[in-house]
């Protein structure tokens, strides 16, 4: 019976064994956006699941950290305004 003249390293054995794990993942389309999603998951793109938002998108956020901060400067010119003595303007909101 044949028998290895050397031991096998553990680098060389591990490799065959490397995609093991590894599976093709399905996908399904969000009912709201349409866009592909992974199932039993809210949508990246929408943040709906299951027809009802449960997420705030990347953009949304954007939007209101935009926001925030357009309050917050009018707010500290209001202040600096009021401590120079001169009347308030208000900032135009679009």
């Amino acid at each position: 019976m044949p028998v290895p003249k050397r031991k096998r390293s553990r680098a060389r054995r591990d490799k065959r064994f490397a995609n093991k794990g590894v599976k093709v993942r399905s996908y399904a389309s969000c009912s709201n956006c349409s866009e592909p999603k992974v199932p039993h998951a809210a949508c990246a793109g929408c943040g709906y699941y299951r027809g009802r938002k449960v997420l705030n998108t990347k953009a949304e956020r954007v939007v209101k950290r935009a926001d925030a901060l357009k309050e917050k400067q009018g707010k500290q010119a209001a202040v600096q305004n009021k401590l120079q003595g001169t009347p308030v303007q208000e900032p135009k909101s679009e």
